[in-house]
């Protein structure tokens, strides 16, 4: 189908421009080159070579993975310098040490003693030392030690004092950005991670210890502060292809978004007033329900549908006010949806359509798993 209209793909499709990717790909590149930070991008979101190739300007080095899924995928096409930026879990402990004897460099994240027990109990072959870094929680409240807890302190001194275990930095994801509306309050949160980063970063070098600091969230390093200049890396993810969540917190415009779900006209139900379409919650991610005017989706091109509802292969399309007029949809006709958050419904699907311009350059296969 290369070189063909993506309208002639068969729906529900998950189609990405190209374009855009390199785009917002080569801004987050020179953002980082202008703070003087490394850029570590993220995989979780696309979880492909192509776009990896893309966010990491072709050098393969360097990234943030969420899933051992994903670590082995670009350990087995040759990506090396890999952090699986997830809370150590202790039943994947001998795939961490396989690719840690086989990497250059593969890194662990934990945010508890046991964890440290677990390496204690599991050291590498040929001497070669366990790589980590030690989560903090800098107000995201999810995973991560409180920074301002002395137990952070203790658990990173721990570290360094174990045999056969190095601390290679301190990593903080400032998620709570997600709950911002604008440019000037994700900063301010990108402000507190980075300051709390840095006085534990303070902490550390009063008792001898020096290491790497990392924090991320795409909002955060989409509006970068200057303090994060004073950071050692940054780990984004979501921005090489963004998404209406990201638009609605101030991340980026509409217009940067690189992925769309095609579907199409499957039905007309003027008793309800709605259209039936192609696409349900196994073809674009639930997550945003109740935080659009236009559900949970943008429907490009008509800011008058709203996509109210979908069950497992159906979705229900009605106008926001007013009868629907059936003549501007006939059966087959094809809507494009625009993801509320592209990170849950690029996971849906086995493979991307990529296009450049509208016109099919070929297919992306997303790793899947854990």
């Amino acid at each position: 189908m290369e070189g063909e209209a993506i309208s002639a793909l068969c729906t529900p499709a998950l189609v990405v421009d190209v374009d855009k990717v390199k785009r917002n790909a080569q801004r987050m590149i020179e953002r980082c080159q202008e703070l003087g930070v490394q850029l570590r991008p993220h995989m979780k979101t696309h979880k492909t070579l192509e776009c990896a190739d893309i966010m990491t300007g072709g050098s393969r080095r360097c990234i943030v993975v969420s899933t051992l899924a994903e670590a082995c995928f670009y350990a087995d096409h040759g990506f090396d310098d890999i952090l699986y930026a997830y809370s150590l879990p202790f039943d994947k402990l001998e795939r961490c040490a396989a690719l840690s004897e086989r990497l250059d460099l593969f890194q662990v994240l934990l945010d508890h003693p046991q964890a440290l027990e677990q390496l204690k109990k599991r050291p590498l072959r040929n001497g070669r030392p366990w790589h980590v870094w030690l989560k903090l929680d800098c107000g995201n409240g999810r995973a991560g030690v409180l920074h301002s807890e002395p137990e952070a302190l203790r658990l990173a001194q721990a570290i360094t004092e174990t045999k056969g275990v190095e601390l290679t930095g301190v990593y903080a994801h400032c998620g709570n950005t997600y709950n911002c509306r604008g440019v000037e309050q994700i900063q301010a949160v990108a402000q507190e991670t980075t300051t709390f980063t840095l006085q534990f970063m303070e902490k550390l070098k009063a008792v001898g210890i020096t290491c790497k600091s990392s924090i991320g969230s795409t909002p955060s390093c989409s509006h970068p502060v200057k303090d994060m200049a004073q950071l050692s890396e940054v780990h984004p993810g979501n921005y090489g292809f963004y998404d209406v969540q990201q638009s609605v917190i101030g991340s980026c415009s509409l217009e940067d978004v690189a992925v769309r779900v095609l579907t199409r006209v499957i039905g007309h139900c003027p008793h309800r007033n709605q259209l039936l379409i192609d696409c349900g919650w196994t073809g674009l991610s639930l997550d945003g329900a109740g935080k659009l005017p236009t559900g949970y989706a943008m429907i490009e091109g008509h800011p008058d549908l709203k996509l109210l509802s979908m069950t497992q292969e159906h979705g229900r399309v009605e106008p926001i006010s007013g009868p629907l007029d059936y003549s501007k949809y006939p059966l087959g006709s094809l809507l494009t949806l625009i993801p509320y958050h592209s990170c849950a419904t690029a996971m849906m699907h086995p493979v991307y359509h990529v296009h450049s311009e509208g016109r099919l350059l070929g297919k992306w296969t997303p790793t899947r798993g854990w």
